[in-house]
């Protein structure tokens, strides 16, 4: 598979220490881990922050072929706080240089000619304007891409208006049970259940597929008229940062596989537990060796 994925790269901040992350870019690093050719579409500073960025994003195997320096910005920050149960709380630094990521003719075409399967974007790029303009310019110069939106919704970064766009502008969707239940209360449509859920906004939308996690508990995934409801695997709790983005990663790789619901949610699960039993957003895995009985990703 070739993916875009646009958005941010920052810094997560801990008390004790810096992990590079970011939403988009944790599922970029996952998802080459599985085996598909990803191009991540960022920016960072022109300071020390944007510089390890870039050589770690090389370490890591992701090209930064198309992460910009944008000068006068500051790379991005987080400032994370995780709670005794492992679940992360995040204050965002704007503006950051991913904000000021700027798509040229040149670009575009470079990425067009790649011919990717998929598009991903989340929120908290896109509730920055100009950023959803680039954005826009990108999906109108991969008319051939499904688009996969991540939610991630973060405090103060969303709108009703942005979410509502984005949902309709999507292919397959990826969110977690407590933004399905933010997203009922938005839109006045709340369910007794994630299976009336993904039904109700798979219908209404016209949507290829959704998935809903729910942390421990594994999650629903709706694949067109199949839907199924995967459990979760017990582990020892790191911390969360990053598991949802490995999960995303993940559930595309099963949709790109054409696995049914099922199958697909338990894989998801499975690469998502690898990463919330370990520190960091974008930790060493492989799912064969947590689970042998998965056997390869592939």
């Amino acid at each position: 598979m070739k993916i875009v994925s646009i958005g941010e790269v920052v810094w997560d901040v801990f008390e004790d220490s810096e992990r590079l992350g970011g939403a988009p870019f944790n599922f970029s690093v996952h998802a080459g881990r599985l085996g598909h050719d990803v191009a991540f579409v960022s920016a960072v500073g022109d300071d020390d922050r944007g510089r390890a960025a870039l050589a770690l994003a090389q370490e890591l195997g992701l090209s930064t072929e198309f992460i910009q320096t944008a000068r006068g910005t500051g790379t991005g920050i987080v400032s994370v706080r995780v709670d005794s149960d492992g679940q992360p709380d995040f204050t965002i630094h704007r503006p950051a240089a991913y904000d000021a990521l700027q798509l040229n003719s040149s670009i575009l075409d470079r990425l067009g000619a790649m011919q990717p399967d998929w598009l991903y974007f989340g929120t908290l790029h896109q509730a920055n304007p100009a950023a959803r303009t680039e954005t826009q310019k990108l999906a109108d110069a991969l008319p051939g891409a499904k688009r996969l939106y991540d939610m991630n919704l973060r405090r103060d970064s969303y709108t009703r208006e942005l979410i509502a766009e984005l949902m309709a502008a999507s292919n397959v969707v990826k969110l977690n049970e407590d933004e399905a239940s933010a997203i009922g209360s938005m839109f006045g449509c709340r369910h007794e259940s994630l299976s009336e859920f993904t039904e109700f906004w798979w219908g209404k939308l016209g949507w290829d597929a959704v998935a809903v996690t729910s942390g421990s508990r594994g999650c629903a995934i709706r694949i067109g008229n199949d839907y199924a409801e995967a459990a979760g695997y017990p582990v020892r709790v790191a911390d969360t940062v990053g598991a949802g983005d490995a999960f995303a990663a993940a559930f595309v790789h099963g949709l790109s596989q054409g696995w049914d619901a099922m199958r697909t949610g338990d894989f998801a699960n499975r690469v998502g537990a690898s990463v919330v039993s370990r520190p960091g957003g974008v930790p060493m895995w492989s799912a064969k060796d947590l689970f042998p009985e998965a056997g390869s990703p592939k």
